[in-house]
C-alpha cells in the first residue's frame, strides 16, 4: 500500500463498528482517507477503537475528518463531549475579543478530537452572510464583513492547527449568496466576477495557504453553468483567482444540487480538477459506485496531499484546563457577557 493510499475519495462507514465488508472494500481500494459522523460516534473509547480499526485496515495513519462547528453541525456532542453553541451566536457574544474566542474554542475542539483518533475538522466556514444566505448555513458563519470574517477564519485555523487537527476550509469558492440548501436544491449565483472576488472570494484568499478545503455545490452564472464542484473554469478561479493550491476535497457528492448518479457526479468532479472525492452516507454500494470512477490519485494530487499532511504534527503541550479558563474569563468579560 502507498504511503499516502491510492484512492481519490474519502469515505464514510456505516455505524459505530467497521463491518467486514466495509474493511474489505477499504483495504482494496485504499482512499486518501475518512470521515465520521454521528451515526459513528457512541463513547471515546469506541470513536478510538474505530478510527483505529480505520486506519489498521489501509495499513497507515490516514487522515480521518469530521464536521465539528458547533451548534447544530456538530458530530461529538455531550455527555462525554463539550457542546458549543453555533459558530455566529458564539462570535457575537465574544465582540471585539471573538478572534481569541474562537482560537481557543476549536483548540479545545481539536484537542477533543485528537484523543478520539480524529486529526481533520471541516472548518473553519469561510463563507459569507448575505441577504440571501439560507437559514441552513447562516448561524454556522462568522460575519458579513471579509477583513472581519478573514480573521476569525484565521484565528480558527490556528486553534485547530494548535491542537493537532489540520483545518478543512469551506465552502469554496463562497457559499453565502445561496437562497437554497444545497442537500435538495442548486442555488444559482448571479453575481459578477468584480463583485465574487471583492467580496465572497476575499476570506478564501487571505487563507489560501491552509492546507486542504472544500468546494462548493453552486452555479455562478458569471464563470458558467455548472455547479464549483463540477466546473474546470471555477476549480482553475480556486487555484489562479483565490491563489489556493492545497489539497480540494469536494462536498458530499450525495447532495442533491448535483445531478446524475454518483458515477458520473464524480466524474465530472474529478475532470473538472477535484483532488479527492467526498462521499459521506457510508452505504457500501454508494461507495463503490464513487469508487469506480475516482480511480487513483493523481501525481498532483499526491504531492498536495503529501503537503497537506506536513502539516499534522502534535498537540500543544498546554493542558485543556487552562484553555478553558482563559475563554471563560475572556467570554465574562465580553461586551455581551458569558456564552
Amino acid at each position: 500500500m502507498s504511503a499516502y493510499g491510492r484512492g481519490a475519495a474519502i469515505f464514510g462507514c456505516e455505524g459505530p463498528d467497521l463491518g467486514r465488508d466495509e474493511a474489505t472494500f477499504f483495504r482494496d481500494f485504499d482512499p486518501c482517507g475518512f470521515i465520521l459522523f454521528a451515526r459513528n460516534v457512541e463513547t471515546p473509547d469506541q470513536v478510538r477503537r474505530l478510527t483505529a480499526a480505520l486506519r489498521e485496515t489501509v495499513g497507515r495513519d490516514a487522515p480521518i475528518l469530521v464536521d465539528q462547528e458547533g451548534g447544530r453541525v456538530q458530530r461529538l456532542r455531550a455527555p462525554h463531549w463539550r457542546e458549543w453553541t453555533p459558530p455566529l451566536d458564539f462570535v457575537a457574544a465574544a465582540g471585539a475579543k471573538a478572534p481569541r474566542a474562537m482560537e481557543l474554542r476549536y483548540h479545545i475542539m481539536a484537542r477533543e478530537l485528537r484523543a478520539v483518533g480524529i486529526d481533520a475538522n471541516c472548518a473553519p466556514v469561510c463563507d459569507l452572510i448575505t441577504g440571501l444566505t439560507h437559514p441552513f448555513l447562516k448561524n454556522r458563519c462568522y460575519g458579513s464583513d471579509p477583513a472581519q470574517v478573514s480573521v476569525i477564519a484565521r484565528a480558527v485555523a490556528d486553534g485547530l492547527l494548535a491542537g493537532g487537527v489540520l483545518p478543512v476550509m469551506k465552502h469554496m469558492p463562497g457559499h453565502g449568496r445561496s437562497h437554497v440548501d444545497t442537500h435538495h436544491d442548486l442555488p444559482l449565483v448571479d453575481a459578477s466576477r468584480v463583485d465574487l472576488n471583492a467580496h465572497d472570494f476575499a476570506p478564501f484568499r487571505a487563507l489560501n495557504d491552509l492546507p486542504m478545503a472544500m468546494t462548493a455545490h453552486l452555479v455562478f452564472t458569471a464563470y458558467d453553468d455548472k455547479p464549483a464542484t463540477q466546473s474546470p473554469v471555477l476549480i482553475k478561479a480556486i487555484r489562479e483567482e483565490i491563489g489556493f493550491q492545497g489539497l480540494l476535497i469536494t462536498d458530499d457528492l450525495n447532495m442533491q444540487a448535483l445531478k446524475g448518479d454518483l458515477a458520473s457526479r464524480t466524474a465530472a468532479s474529478i475532470a473538472a480538477g477535484c483532488d479527492l472525492a467526498l462521499h459521506c452516507k457510508g452505504d457500501l454500494a454508494e461507495m463503490q459506485a464513487v469508487a469506480s470512477t475516482a480511480g487513483t490519485m493523481s501525481d498532483a494530487t499526491l504531492q498536495r496531499l503529501a503537503a497537506a499532511l506536513r502539516w499534522r504534527h502534535a498537540p500543544s503541550t498546554v493542558d485543556i484546563a487552562s484553555l478553558e479558563a482563559e475563554l471563560g474569563l475572556l467570554m465574562s468579560d465580553a461586551p455581551h457577557g458569558p456564552n
